[in-house]
């Protein structure tokens, strides 16, 4: 069976083989035999990142252990430990039945928990790690076939946990749980950039999670604000002159609202405000190119003026930009790691030639403020200029030779993003 295409469909995987094993065994037998093999998940990476000789689906595998789907809760650890193939929006159905949620969660709620913690995906708030910062245990399978299980605390837990799919297939995952909570989400339109420059700490830590979306023209569009029910005081009349929104809103101006989750400050659960998007719909056709950039929280103004330059290349291409802040963290690759940080996201029209190239000036306005591309998403700077950004990329080098010595993992794009001529 031959993989296809990704989400967007502006990439098609040259693998021949498409792999869909159900046991842990067949894993080991199939990845220990394959010259070159990744894991495949939701698609919902926009590049070659997940690609190779031979793939592998993780979303049959049973395990003897699973009490629900593969899915098994432990409220009494603060735990939900779940195989590698499952998607966000499967997990959410089982942790509403035990009363239990995630810290967060992403735009999308479609997409794979293995595949979005290895590229330390993220929702948004000031206090709010990356999805990957709720993993507390993992287990991989290695090029020869073996089981690794590794714990927070354990040497090497933080370089294995956004892993970029290079150390090994990861088959469970253990992640924090905490008590269900409630949300309110509201929408706040037409904040002035003036605004925005002056009080930007003030608007983006108005809620529990916040995300600004913008067009990059005369003012922000929108300011989404989530606020937990009962522990969170919402926003009051206007947001520094930005107007609360009467009717429901897409972050795509113009668009039907209805595969959005609901707002105008209707109390809903964690898992039915926090995503932008609702699981039971699909929020697009998936005719779009992402680009995400990840900079320290306080270069954020002066990052988003030097964007704000680039209007007149930017806006003719552009779906939706999404502003927004992500807690730091201590795992090695993820993009906010050692910094609190702010995300520039970019929802492209599916245009691959234009799109490459604005990245050229967009990556050369950014670069003064150490940004980190995401890397799930298209971004053009390779690995030369990655590796100075993060402290602890010749650890998690040294962790590849260690997991996968014979290079199994290994595919272009990690060649040409991360692992140069190594």
């Amino acid at each position: 069976m031959t993989a296809g295409t990704n989400w967007a469909g502006n990439h098609t995987y040259r693998a021949q083989r498409l792999h869909r094993p159900t046991t842990l065994e067949q894993v080991q037998e199939l990845v220990a035999g394959a010259a070159h093999i990744r894991v495949l998940g939701s698609r919902h990476s926009f590049t070659d990142i997940a690609d190779s000789a031979e793939l592998v689906s993780l979303e049959a595998v049973q395990t003897e252990d699973s009490a629900t789907s593969g899915i098994d809760v432990d409220l009494s650890a603060g735990t939900v430990t779940v195989g590698g193939g499952l998607k966000y929006g499967e997990l959410v159905d089982v942790l509403r039945d035990e009363g239990a949620a995630l810290h967060n969660l992403a735009s999308l709620p479609h997409i794979s928990v293995a595949g979005a913690v290895a590229t330390a995906t993220h929702g948004s708030g000031v206090g709010n790690g990356n999805l990957a910062t709720a993993v507390a245990a993992l287990e991989m399978v290695t090029s020869d076939g073996d089981i690794v299980r590794a714990a927070r605390g354990d040497a090497d837990f933080d370089g294995m946990v956004v892993g970029l799919g290079a150390l090994g297939a990861v088959t469970r995952l253990t992640l924090d749980i905490r008590p269900a909570f409630q949300v309110e989400q509201r929408v706040f339109e037409n904040l002035a950039w003036d605004a925005l420059h002056e009080h930007f700490d003030e608007v983006i830590t108005a809620g529990y999670s916040v995300s600004l979306f913008t067009l990059w023209g005369a003012d922000v569009d929108m300011v989404w604000v989530k606020t937990r029910t009962g522990q969170d005081v919402p926003p009051d009349g206007d947001l520094f002159g930005a107007r609360p929104a009467v009717v429901e809103r897409n972050p795509v101006p113009g668009l039907d609202p209805t595969p959005c989750t609901p707002q105008l400050g209707r109390p809903g659960l964690w898992s039915d405000r926090l995503p932008h998007f609702r699981m039971g719909f699909t929020p697009s056709s998936g005719d779009e190119l992402q680009s995400e950039y990840v900079l320290p929280h306080g270069c954020a103004v002066p990052a988003i003026q030097a964007v704000h330059a680039l209007a007149d290349r930017i806006a003719p291409l552009l779906l939706t930009c999404e502003i927004r802040a992500v807690a730091a963290d201590r795992l090695w690759l993820s993009t906010a790691y050692d910094r609190a940080s702010v995300a520039l996201h970019f929802t492209w029209r599916p245009a691959p030639g234009p799109v490459a190239d604005v990245l050229v000036d967009l990556e050369r306005a950014l670069e003064p403020f150490a940004t980190r591309p995401h890397w799930g998403k298209v971004f053009r700077a390779g690995a030369a200029a990655i590796a100075p950004l993060y402290e602890r990329h010749a650890d998690f080098l040294a962790l590849a030779g260690r997991l996968d010595p014979r290079g199994a993992f290994g595919n272009d794009w990690l060649r040409r993003h991360l692992l140069g001529n190594g």
